[in-house]
């Protein structure tokens, strides 16, 4: 074993689902600037989809309405987990649950049994939602509530999942990384 954290392959996608999700539909900053909510919800919903390798999905207006509302209840599930209040996580992950009907559920697919946390029928909203709602509930519940971060980047609330094997990672991504190091490199440079 590696040491690095491996979610299975149904973990990781709702995991990374629910972290384009709060960043591509919740408002705050990102890499430094002002990060507002996206002026068509659909298109962001589509796009995080996209991001994580899935088809883009026609969203109706109310759907895309409905995902932002849950993405920035979801945002508060990374921000407790990220301050180390757990049970404040583990709190807005159960109402998550509850309001999504989240259940797990195989369901056949033509290559064999596929896990899923909601019915067959149940439309783009529900269905990823009720996913994202219980790989979060995965993450607190096996003690991986500590790998759901916020950037630490000045001006980046941007979220994350640490897959990383020492569980250091500390930015939303490569770019916020270098902005910070420039600037400490700067100010080290003006001393």
């Amino acid at each position: 074993m590696t040491g690095q954290v491996s979610f299975d392959s149904h973990a990781r996608n709702v995991l990374a689902a629910s972290v384009e999700y709060v960043n591509r539909l919740t408002p705050g900053y990102s890499g430094g600037t002002p990060y507002p909510a996206p002026a068509n919800e659909a298109q962001a919903v589509s796009d995080a989809l996209a991001a994580i390798g899935y088809p883009r999905p026609s969203v109706e207006p109310d759907d895309a309405r409905r995902l932002a509302v849950l993405a920035g209840r979801m945002r508060i599930v990374f921000e407790a987990a990220h301050a180390g209040d757990v049970d404040r996580a583990a709190d807005e992950v159960n109402a998550l649950l509850v309001d999504t009907n989240s259940r797990p559920q195989l369901d056949r697919r033509n290559d064999g049994w596929s896990l899923h946390f909601h019915g067959p029928d149940d439309g783009l909203v529900n269905g990823w939602a009720a996913g994202c709602a219980a790989g979060l509930a995965l993450a607190l519940g096996t003690g991986l509530a500590g790998r759901l971060g916020v950037c630490a980047a000045p001006q980046c609330d941007r979220v994350f999942v640490d897959v990383s094997r020492n569980g250091q990672r500390r930015f939303c991504s490569p770019q916020c990384q270098s902005r910070v190091k420039a600037a400490a490199h700067r100010a080290r440079q003006a001393s």
